[in-house]
């Protein structure tokens, strides 16, 4: 099949005859022209399916893309969120931690508080003691110092008495 140009339609020369152009010639020129035409139509019938295919699929794209640059942006917004909440949850256990270990500390300055005043309280309860003790001990002693002299007493009174009575039995 001949491919005709558009400078092979303007160059072509048709043969006078007494009647005109070479008719035969002229049908030929035509067919050819008809075949190019009709291959032409159905080749560009065949690339706008394909453009229009190529259209469809780039919109499929187009679409997908879309679609992933929202995901991207969801899933950002999603890690975004996730790293907030992380830190927040971070902050959170943070400060019931630091809570707790003010309440352990003020448990243990309370206690150790208490400790001190019962430390003290005992000391005070060893001295009430120990002057309880000494007390009774010096009453104890004094009594005994009393129960002495009157022992010595009883003794001097019995020697008198003996003597009393050796001196009467003398006479």
């Amino acid at each position: 099949m001949m491919k005709i140009t558009p400078l092979d339609i303007k160059q072509q020369q048709f043969k006078t005859r007494f009647r005109g152009f070479d008719v035969r010639e002229v049908d030929i020129f035509l067919e050819e022209i008809a075949d190019t035409v009709q291959t032409l139509i159905v080749e560009n019938g065949k690339l706008k399916e394909k453009i229009g295919r190529l259209k469809l699929e780039s919109q499929g794209y187009k679409k997908r893309e879309e679609t992933f640059k929202r995901v991207m942006l969801n899933s950002q917004k999603v890690l975004d969120e996730m790293k907030t909440n992380a830190k927040k949850s971070a902050e959170l256990v943070i400060a019931e931690a630091e809570v707790k270990a003010e309440r352990i500390l003020n448990g243990a300055h309370n206690r150790l508080a208490q400790l001190h005043e019962d430390i003290a309280e005992l000391k005070r309860q060893r001295l009430q003691i120990e002057l309880q003790i000494r007390s009774v001990i010096d009453s104890h002693t004094k009594l005994l110092d009393l129960g002495n002299e009157n022992a010595k007493r009883i003794d001097d009174s019995e020697a008198k008495v003996k003597l009393f009575k050796k001196s009467k039995k003398a006479l």
